[in-house]
Formats: structure tokens, sequence, C-alpha cells
């Protein structure tokens, strides 16, 4: 199995999370690879930044005895200017498998990534189809325009849904695809971390661009009422938990085969930064192979939990990854303090 969408912090973020631990949860997890996203701290945004972590990565492989038996691959993070843009696709170019793709954020986000306004998000189109770009280009849909940050308090976590509401990800998920139907993008756009049934129903419009999404655990198993009760401040993520017909619906068409992949967006933060700076982001990897056993016990079949898990994800990106069908470690989840996952459990 592959999780194509972690992040494994590290560097100057180690208390939230290491690469050497992330993996070794991965990998007990019965995962063969991970794809890590860009916003660490430093930002994977050049190429000295991107041959560091590659590097670092491959140490902390090598130091468990996983060498040649894991997958670790990166994206390449984009700002809005274009000579960036230009060295990320020569460092992919150049690094292809293990720089599986490049990210962008359409909203603000570590590391200077937020490309928020559309012309600047139009013009990245443009600049990446001029160099011939034709890998995966994962996006962060938030329109930056229509969130309402007034009306988030803390004291109230579910105000969180609130000030990033679903029409923020379905404007932002319309802008994509227009903008790389404009640009005429040969590359494949994945829209990730899907999470509301408009957004979906538009990327399955019929269209003139590659265009794939993913879905996460929490959001297909967890709610606005696990937000509402008890330590709901702990579930705050970035987009946040929608209602429950929402969770009920996306359930549905992952289980159609309609959504490409799953992907945990692993994110972990310290209890301390998600109750007093409540920052946004959860840990999934560790909660990954209770949702797949749930799959299983709903009837889904071995052949499209293998194309949610692995197949389709290693053919849109191109990249050989073999599945050992490993059996998971169930008991990597008690050490997370979570009792809403209890459903994904």
């Amino acid at each position: 199995m592959i999780d194509p969408h972690v992040h494994l912090r590290d560097w100057n973020h180690s208390e939230k999370e290491t690469v050497k631990h992330g993996i070794d949860i991965a990998y007990k997890a019965g995962l063969d690879a991970i794809f890590e996203m860009p916003n660490t701290d430093p930002p994977l945004t050049s190429r000295k930044a991107i041959m560091e972590r590659l590097e670092f990565a491959d140490k902390e492989i090598k130091e468990l005895g996983l060498t040649g038996k894991f997958f670790h691959g990166l994206y390449a993070g984009i700002t809005k200017d274009p000579e960036q843009v230009k060295e990320i696709v020569a460092t992919y170019n150049e690094l292809f498998p293990r720089v599986v793709g490049i990210k962008m954020f359409a909203g603000h986000s570590t590391g200077n990534m937020g490309i928020i306004h559309e012309d600047e998000q139009e013009k990245t189109y443009k600049t990446l189809a001029s160099l011939g770009y034709k890998g995966v280009l994962a996006v962060h849909c938030e329109h930056e325009a229509s969130l309402c940050p007034k009306l988030w308090h803390p004291d109230a976590p579910i105000t969180h849904s609130h000030a990033r509401p679903e029409i923020a990800e379905e404007v932002s998920v319309k802008d994509q695809i227009h903008f790389a139907k404009m640009a005429d993008f040969k590359g494949t756009l994945h829209v990730c971390h899907v999470s509301t049934v408009g957004a979906l129903k538009e990327i399955y419009k019929e269209h003139e661009i590659k265009i794939t999404c993913g879905v996460t655990p929490h959001h297909c198993m967890l709610d606005h009422s696990h937000v509402s009760s008890g330590n709901g401040i702990l579930l705050k993520m970035n987009p946040p938990l929608r209602h429950k017909d929402t969770a009920e619906q996306l359930q549905k068409y992952l289980k159609k085969g309609i959504i490409t992949w799953i992907e945990t967006d692993h994110a972990p933060h310290t209890k301390k930064d998600k109750v007093h700076h409540h920052a946004s982001g959860i840990p999934g990897i560790p909660y990954y192979p209770h949702f797949i056993k749930w799959l299983v016990e709903e009837g889904v079949s071995k052949e499209l939990i293998d194309a949610l898990t692995h197949d389709n994800i290693v053919k849109e990106f191109g990249i050989d990854i073999k599945n050992t069908h490993r059996e998971p470690n169930y008991d990597l989840a008690d050490e997370y303090e979570f009792d809403a996952f209890e459903k994904i459990r």
C-alpha cells in the first residue's frame, strides 16, 4: 500500500513528528511507500533543500533497516515566482521518481508556498505548461477570498468549519480546472483531500485535462458531531470536517470506485500546539489500517482496495512500487489521544 499524502515535519519541527518515526509507523501500518509534502520548515522549494531532505530520509531509512524495503518520495513545492517554478520543474525532471510531483497550495501555507490570487494561479499553470511539465500537480484547493476567518473562535471548534466553508473548496476546484484547461496543461491535476460532494461532482464532469482526486479516512468517517463534543479542538484540520451526510456521501463514492485513491494527510502536532496554538492537522497513518479493515467489512472488493491504495497511484505517478500486502500492526493508534478516532478503529 502507498500513502501519497503525508507531512513528516522534522528539521525545525521535530517535536511534532520526525522522518524516522513517520516512516517507522508507516512501515508497521503495512505501507510500502509514502509521498511527503513540501511545507516543511525549511520548505522543500529549492533543489538544495530537496537534495538535503532526500539524503536525510535515506539515512533514517537505513538506520531503520528498511533500505530496499520502503520507498520515500516527496513533492517539490512551488511559489508564485516563475523562476522558482522553472527550478522546481528542472529538479523534478532530474530526480524523478524520488521527486514524485509538484505541490501547489491555492491558499496560505508554510514557506511562502501559498499562491492565493487567481491571476497568480493562472500564471503558474501557464508557466508549467510552457516548461512541458507532464507530471502530477497536487493542489490544496481552498479559495482564499471565500474563507471567513472572523467566524473562527477556539472556544467553539465547530466554527472552524464555518470559517472554511464548503464553497471555498468548490470554487477553488473550479478555478484549478479552468486554469489548467486555458493553459493547455499536459500534466495530471490532482485535487488533494476532497471534503465536499460539490467539489467531487465538479472533478468528475467531462474535462479536457487529466484529473484525479483523493479522500482521507477522517473526512469519510468523522463529521461535525465529533468536533462539537469533547476535545474538538484536536480535530481541527484544513479542509475541516463537514456534515455527517457529506461524510456518508464520500463513503459511497469511495466504495463505488469514483474517487481515485485514499490519502491520510498525516499531519501531527504536539498537544500543546493543538490546544493552545490551535494548529490544523491530525495524525493519520496509525489509523489507516483500521480504515482499510472497515472497507473490507463493508464488502469492498480486494481489487478495488488494491486500486485505491496502490494500483491507481503507481499508474498516475508512473512509479514502480511493489504492493507487498503485509499484515499491519493495529496497535499503532494506541499512542494517540483522539477519542473520536474510535469510529475509524
